[in-house]
């Protein structure tokens, strides 16, 4: 099996007497309130989906991601992963200190090697290229604290809730797949309702490689996008009728979104390696938002590094569509055809379809899958009516 980014996966994951101890000692401990984010990235980090970091990043590793993309050993890696803290409680924080960390259903400790101030306009530049507050990852980065402490994690309580028999950690993917016997292992990531051109990147993995790990994004993500919930019945849905259940294992992926674009195709692979894939699926405008991204810039990005140093092969796709004259899902290296005879089922023109009260045609979107989106924007329909009431 693939090994973790950095060789070994991390686990900070208090349990018995350990867990009842810093329990214990969190109750005298300053509080540090986390956002979603931050609360989901809590959790990564104990159990080692962001591997090899153990907690939030020191000032030179964060500075030698932003401005390198790879951290201070030169291993690949694109996004901060930071804890914010108001600035008056900043300044009684110090090395060798403690704090809680609380938000709703979590409680972890972090041990705090260094506290210091981010210039925010400077990470917005770098990790989404704009400081344009019309772009949701910016909106939320200048509305945090710029000051932040480092150090280790500990993660003694976290929430179970909405999709807990869908939420496998890597140590338990890695088992899983093992126990599988599968030597190669697609993983694909998505925050949109699932459409017939995902459905045949799906199909084109499940002819190359052993399986297929669908990990859909249940963190926060903006508020017109579709409810996690939705997603993942729709999934649910597709995977019962058209897809082969012993080569595809669906889980859910507890990160929040950030829209980070190119930056966050390479977070989201190298995540996926250390949950024991070996490639990932990464199509057009992988992770962007609002047109701020070149559609092919999340492809490029991977020329950046060195793929032994990456450790998991991205495998490349194009915007693929529903082409009428083919009568079948295509992309541009497969179909001849004019862009008039071809259906593009991107997120944007399903949500409209659907909130407009039709259903996507067979040909771009699963009848069953439409029906599950439907009932969603149905009843939030019902539920504007019943307000304004």
């Amino acid at each position: 099996m693939v090994a973790p980014h950095g060789g070994r996966l991390v686990q900070r994951v208090a349990e018995g007497a350990q867990a009842e101890s810093l329990r214990s000692e969190a109750a005298r401990l300053p509080v540090v309130e986390a956002s979603p984010r931050e609360a989901a990235d809590v959790a990564l980090l104990a159990t080692g989906g962001y591997s090899p970091l153990e907690g939030f990043m020191d000032r030179e590793t964060y500075r030698s991601v932003l401005h390198t993309l790879h951290l201070p050993d030169a291993l690949p890696w694109t996004l901060p992963i930071t804890l914010s803290v108001p600035e008056d409680q900043a300044r009684r924080l110090g090395r060798g200190s403690r704090v809680r960390v609380r938000a709703p259903g979590l409680l972890a400790l972090v041990e705090v090697e260094e506290v210091y101030r981010r210039d925010l306009e400077e990470e917005a530049e770098a990790v989404f290229g704009t400081t344009d507050r019309a772009h949701p990852g910016v909106a939320r980065l200048l509305g945090e604290s710029p000051w932040t402490v480092a150090g280790p994690v500990w993660l003694v309580e976290r929430p179970r809730g909405r999709f807990a028999d869908r939420e496998l950690d890597p140590a338990q993917t890695r088992e899983l797949l093992q126990r599988a016997g599968w030597r190669t292992v697609t993983a694909f990531q998505t925050r949109n309702p699932i459409h017939r051109a995902h459905e045949y990147l799906h199909k084109c993995a499940l002819e190359t490689t052993d399986g297929l790990f669908l990990h859909p994004l249940v963190g926060e993500t903006k508020d017109d996008d579709v409810p996690a919930e939705v997603r993942m019945r729709s999934y649910e849905v597709l995977l019962e009728l058209y897809y082969p259940r012993d080569r595809v294992v669906l889980a859910a992926f507890p990160a929040a979104m950030r829209y980070a674009g190119p930056r966050e195709a390479v977070f989201h692979a190298l995540v996926r390696k250390n949950y024991g894939c070996t490639h990932i699926l990464i199509g057009r405008d992988h992770a962007g938002v609002g047109g701020f991204y070149e559609p092919y810039a999340a492809h490029r990005i991977f020329d950046r590094f060195d793929p032994s140093r990456l450790g998991i092969t991205p495998v490349f796709f194009g915007e693929a569509f529903y082409c009428r004259r083919c009568d079948s899902m295509a992309t541009d290296p497969s179909c001849p055809h004019p862009p008039d005879v071809r259906v593009n089922p991107s997120g944007t023109w399903v949500r409209r379809l659907l909130r407009s009260g039709q259903l996507p045609p067979p040909q771009v979107m699963r009848p069953e899958v439409a029906q599950v989106l439907r009932d969603h924007f149905s009843r939030g329909s019902r539920e504007l009516v019943e307000q304004a009431g």
